[in-house]
């Protein structure tokens, strides 16, 4: 070997030796080639990683990405921030809202019935592809906002997302002003855990109720509203509601666009609509308890109802509505005056008005006793024929019962991991939660019930970190043979290796 050659190869060295981390693997499990720091990338034809990274990169542990994808009939672009995977993209043709026997469509509809046409419009066709100026920046979300990461969104592009929320619509409807009120149900997807009660799609429903100074009688807001308010139907629930309407520090009035007055009378209006909601649902789903006799004692109690305060980022004051069912207070949507701003900047500063948001599964699964979220996806009849398509409430009943598979999987983290997360293609080693569940749920699909951190372990001398996840193993319609589960796992040490660069311990 030259000279030249010789001192070629030592500052190469040095180069990696400066840029490593102390602590981490030099080489890819897979093939064992060493790794190189971002820049290197640059000089070697390889697809160059972002400029936001400093950290290792190599081709093995990015899975690759097409380069567009297909959603609802359109084709978008991917770039470096698309994280979408074909399962999620599956789910979106499914629309459970719009089908007309399922539990969460009649839950919508039975709402829908509490906010009468022409008075409300109905937006339930709404595309769950946005920008990103509509799913964040038009309600105000900070540029910082966790809820941007990759990590907890399903993103397309860089300037194209799933939506997160129905609230995405909200600056358009007000925009467009075609009705003095308006429900949204959707399909809204989020990289979330793994258990009984979460899903990356579920289902969401708000509505919001306006009225414009320009168009009531003498511009007065709080008479205007007062009068619809005496023209609602009345209730004989039993109701608590012992704080005051605002509180400076807990629930403060938007002093710099409402008055109290008006406040006063938007809060019971809402409050008045939303109780009304609660007596519609919850009536009919003790008619359904009675009927398959599984009524318990403090169900036979008239139906009760509390409100709490609570904070949202679109609404002030804010409030949460719990109903007292099966001997618990639950809660069960969020809502609040509207926050003004949201007005100002949709072009009609003249409004005012309560908005409210709430998860249709959430109220399904209480109102039709369904134990797991993953059922609503099924479609095994003997989970679909239960349900008719009339307006009505009809009990889940079990139809099977399989065993449970427990299997650990542990891995450390690289050094150079931190909590950003999203497995962005320029450092796949950003390690997330819900990295780690995007893998398995990719893998297992429904045939995993949950997954949960089950131990963690830092080691003293190289400050490396172990986790350990449990994951659990059940199919809602079979029995998994031992075999099968432990092909699964298999898979996921695998992906878990591949995609987020862990070593599996």
């Amino acid at each position: 070997m030259t000279t030249a050659s010789r001192r070629a190869l030592v500052l190469l060295q040095n180069q990696l030796n400066l840029w490593k981390p102390t602590g981490i693997r030099r080489s890819c499990l897979q093939c064992q080639a060493p790794f190189l720091p971002s820049w290197r990338y640059q000089s070697t034809g390889i697809s160059s990683p972002s400029e936001q990274s400093e950290s290792i990169h190599h081709p093995h542990l990015t899975p690759a990405t097409p380069s567009s994808l297909e959603v609802n009939g359109k084709s978008y672009q991917t770039d470096a921030w698309t994280n979408v995977p074909q399962s999620i993209l599956s789910l979106i043709p499914r629309r459970l809202h719009l089908q007309p026997s399922h539990p969460v469509a009649l839950t919508r509809k039975l709402i829908e019935s509490r906010f009468p046409s022409p008075t409300f419009a109905y937006y339930n066709n709404l595309s769950p592809v946005v920008t990103v100026a509509q799913n964040f920046d038009s309600l105000g979300f900070p540029a910082d906002h966790p809820g941007r990461n990759r990590s907890d969104t399903y993103y397309i592009n860089k300037n194209t997302v799933l939506r997160t929320h129905t609230s995405a619509h909200e600056a358009e409807i007000f925009r467009a002003n075609a009705s003095e009120g308006y429900t949204i149900s959707a399909d809204v997807y989020r990289r979330d855990a793994i258990d009984r009660s979460h899903y990356p799609a579920f289902h969401q429903m708000e509505g919001a109720r306006m009225w414009d100074r320009r168009k009531v009688p003498g511009g007065d807001i709080a008479k205007a509203v007062w009068d619809d308010l005496a023209r609602m139907p009345k209730h004989n629930l039993e109701v608590e509601d012992p704080d005051p309407t605002v509180h400076p520090e807990r629930n403060p009035l938007q002093a710099n666009h409402h008055g109290i007055e008006e406040v006063e009378a938007i809060a019971a209006h809402l409050k008045r609509s939303l109780e009304g909601v609660v007596v519609e649902l919850f009536s009919k789903a003790k008619q359904a308890a009675a009927a398959a006799d599984t009524l318990n004692a403090s169900a036979e109690e008239p139906l009760k109802v509390r409100w709490v305060e609570a904070y949202f980022p679109f609404t002030s004051p804010s409030w949460e509505l719990e109903v007292f069912w099966q001997g618990d207070w639950l809660e069960i949507l969020g809502c609040g005056v509207t926050k003004q701003d949201l007005l100002i900047n949709a072009g009609v500063p003249d409004q005012i008005g309560w908005a409210f948001g709430l998860g249709l599964e959430r109220v399904a699964m209480l109102l039709f006793s369904i134990p797991d979220i993953r059922l609503f996806w099924s479609k095994d009849k003997r989970f679909l024929s239960q349900f008719g398509d009339k307006e009505s409430i009809n009990r889940f009943k079990s139809f099977s019962k399989h065993p449970e598979c427990y299997k650990d999987v542990s891995f450390w983290l690289r050094s150079s991991s931190n909590s950003a997360g999203g497995g962005l293609k320029s450092n796949s080693q950003d390690f997330h939660e819900n990295d780690v569940m995007e893998v398995v749920r990719e893998v297992g699909g429904d045939l995993v019930e949950n997954v949960r951190l089950f131990d963690e372990f830092h080691h003293p001398t190289s400050g490396r970190k172990s986790l350990c996840y449990r994951i659990n193993y059940r199919s809602l319609e079979r029995t998994l043979t031992n075999k099968e589960a432990n092909d699964l796992h298999a898979r996921v040490k695998e992906d878990l290796v591949k995609k987020l660069g862990v070593e599996i311990r």
